[in-house]
């Protein structure tokens, strides 16, 4: 078995992903997108291992949970787990095409 156990577009990257772009997700947004079923946990592991400023906005008479990132972060600041590297990287080229900006 190999060190390198996880992959590139993971539910976490996918979760990393969304939240940096500023959408509120919910779980029938990862069942939907990415076929996933662990939002809260990955979510618990942003906030509590990562200390991602993540809210929860509970609607509707079930209660579904809304997470979203706290207005004013600095994506550039967080950390991201091993499967979500690629976001920063994702992140940075679509930062610097809207800036019209490219690596020479």
């Amino acid at each position: 078995m190999t060190e390198h156990w996880h992959s590139n577009r993971t539910q976490v990257y996918w979760t990393c992903k969304a939240l940096t772009e500023g959408r509120t997700i919910n779980h029938m947004d990862e069942i939907g997108e990415v076929k996933g079923w662990r939002l809260g946990a990955i979510v618990h592991t942003l906030r509590h291992q990562y200390q991602w400023p993540i809210e929860t906005d509970y609607r509707g008479p079930e209660r579904i949970a809304y997470y979203f990132l706290k207005p004013g972060y600095d994506w550039q600041a967080f950390s991201f787990p091993p499967s979500a590297i690629g976001v920063r990287d994702d992140l940075k080229a679509a930062q610097e095409a809207k800036e019209g900006r490219t690596d020479e």
